[in-house]
C-alpha cells in the first residue's frame, strides 16, 4: 500500500534512530479525507501525556466542508494507539536530552 502522507523532511532534519508502528484515533469523517487528499504531517510531532501518545499539528482537511461539523478542528490532537510497554521505552527515551517523537509515514 502506498503512504497517505510522508514526512521526507523529517528524515533530513533529523537522525531516526528507532522506529514505533501505531494505530491513530480517527473521526469516521476524517478517515474518508485522509483517502482522497491525504494529511500534512510538516511540522508535526507526538507527545506522551498521561500514560498515552498524543500526535500534535497534523492537519487532515475535512472531507466534505459543509457536511463537517462547525466545531470541527483539522490541527487537532488525536491520540496515537500503541502498546503499553513501547509506551513505557518512550517514556524513557524522550526524558534523554534532544531526543524527538516525530511523524514519518502515515498509512
Amino acid at each position: 500500500m502506498r503512504a497517505i502522507a510522508e514526512n521526507r523532511r523529517a528524515r533530513y532534519d533529523y537522525e531516526i534512530t528507532e522506529t514505533f508502528e501505531a494505530g491513530i484515533e480517527l473521526k469516521g469523517f476524517e478517515v474518508k479525507s485522509l483517502m482522497t487528499r491525504g494529511a500534512s504531517l510538516g511540522g508535526a510531532y507526538a507527545a506522551v501525556r498521561g500514560g498515552e501518545v498524543w500526535l500534535l499539528n497534523v492537519e487532515i482537511p475535512p472531507y466534505q466542508p459543509k457536511n463537517t461539523p462547525k466545531d470541527y478542528d483539522p490541527m487537532r490532537t488525536r491520540r496515537l494507539l500503541i502498546k503499553q510497554d513501547e509506551i513505557k521505552r518512550l517514556v524513557g527515551r524522550t526524558s534523554e536530552k534532544g531526543l524527538t517523537l516525530l511523524p514519518i509515514k502515515g498509512l
